[in-house]
């Protein structure tokens, strides 16, 4: 699901949306979502001093993730922009 937000909000900001990749890794503790994009599409998913990167990241702290018995469960969700 996470990866889905992050596709998503990357291709409508770039200009070259089929370069778009987001691969997820997961760990005991933490979600890894590496997203790439095209070489000059990078400040637009970045932002002026980051602050799209780190709404999104924002964005990404407030969705529950829920474990296999529908307890709430919170891992850290880090995202990595290549």
């Amino acid at each position: 699901m996470e990866e889905q937000l992050v596709q998503y909000i990357a291709e409508n900001l770039v200009s070259h949306p089929d370069q778009v990749q987001v691969r997820r890794r997961d760990t005991s503790r933490n979600i890894v979502l590496e997203l790439s994009v095209a070489q000059g599409d990078m400040g637009r998913v970045i932002g002026r001093n980051g602050r799209v990167a780190n709404s999104i990241r924002t964005l990404l702290r407030a969705m529950p993730e829920a474990n296999q018995h529908g307890r709430e469960r919170r891992r850290r969700v880090i995202l990595e922009i290549e």
